[in-house]
């Protein structure tokens, strides 16, 4: 990804298509999820989900790369949306339609500071002592999204707010229990510290314990908190925007589900939603649209 930061003549059309291909590739639950959405709305989405992406490689795909160097390079790509954000256009394969979505639905420039604060906590963090401490960092690296994605949805009320970023913080715990070995893999914990005292777990040892379970029991039910309050938000929006939102959120939940089903062995597999139940799902959604 951090290869397209390459400048030069491209069109709006082509900047939301590689906006498009990116989200496709990488953010599959997210992609089949826009199809739900107006024709006219997805591509909305997928700039946004774009953005989001560019930044994550920088931290995370930069190979061998200095912390120095990734976190130079993120403030530069920060930098240089923002310059183009106050001149209202970018020439960058990217950022163009990024621009173009931020102006075209008045979003907070805020929500873009709050997220690249937290992919730089990335940088030199790796582990979140309580609870608060995560929620600071899901702050900009989740409940954010939820309201980047609040203008593109349309609410019909303005007390969707605080369940658009309970949703996205649902979201993200969904990942942190899904890739815990995948982060300690990066020397990272997303599980406060509290808690693996609280069952005397150690993440390092990579052990499907009985004191495991119990944590991963323990943390699915606050990630289930999460969404139902996400389901309270979901009412307050528009039929289509309800139809996306609760397709992302079927999917993402499965995941929790597939994580019980196999004995909560987050170590040997990373737990997945086929393609074919994604496809199932939405297909059902936009036959009712």
């Amino acid at each position: 990804m951090t290869g397209s930061a390459v400048t030069g003549t491209v069109t709006l059309e082509e900047s939301y298509a590689r906006c498009k291909e990116l989200n496709k590739r990488y953010g599959t639950t997210y992609y089949w999820s826009t199809k739900v959405l107006p024709r006219v709305k997805q591509h909305h989405v997928w700039a946004l989900y774009a953005f989001c992406r560019y930044a994550d490689d920088i931290v995370d795909d930069l190979g061998p790369a200095p912390v120095e160097q990734r976190a130079a390079a993120l403030a530069a790509f920060g930098d240089r949306f923002f310059a183009d954000l106050a001149v209202g256009r970018s020439d960058e394969p990217v950022l163009k339609a990024v621009v173009h979505t931020v102006k075209a639905f008045d979003i907070d420039p805020d929500c873009f500071r709050r997220f690249l604060r937290s992919m730089t906590m990335d940088l030199t963090v790796a582990t979140y002592d309580t609870w608060d401490d995560l929620l600071d960092y899901m702050d900009g690296s989740a409940a954010v999204i939820g309201e980047m994605m609040l203008p593109i949805l349309e609410p019909l009320q303005p007390e969707a707010l605080p369940h658009a970023r309970d949703l996205g913080n649902a979201f993200q715990l969904t990942n942190f229990l899904r890739d815990i070995a995948e982060d300690l893999d990066r020397g990272r914990q997303y599980v406060p510290q509290e808690d693996l005292r609280r069952f005397g777990v150690d993440l390092t040892e990579r052990r499907v314990t009985p004191e495991f379970v119990e944590l991963m029991r323990f943390e699915i039910a606050r990630c289930r908190e999460l969404y139902a309050s996400a389901d309270l938000g979901r009412a307050m929006l528009p039929p289509q925007s309800a139809r996306c939102i609760g397709a992302a959120r079927d999917l993402y939940s499965r995941i929790l589900v597939k994580i019980e089903e196999q004995g909560y062995d987050v170590f040997r597999e990373r737990a997945r939603v086929s393609t074919a139940e994604k496809a199932a799902l939405v297909a059902r959604l936009v036959v009712r649209r």
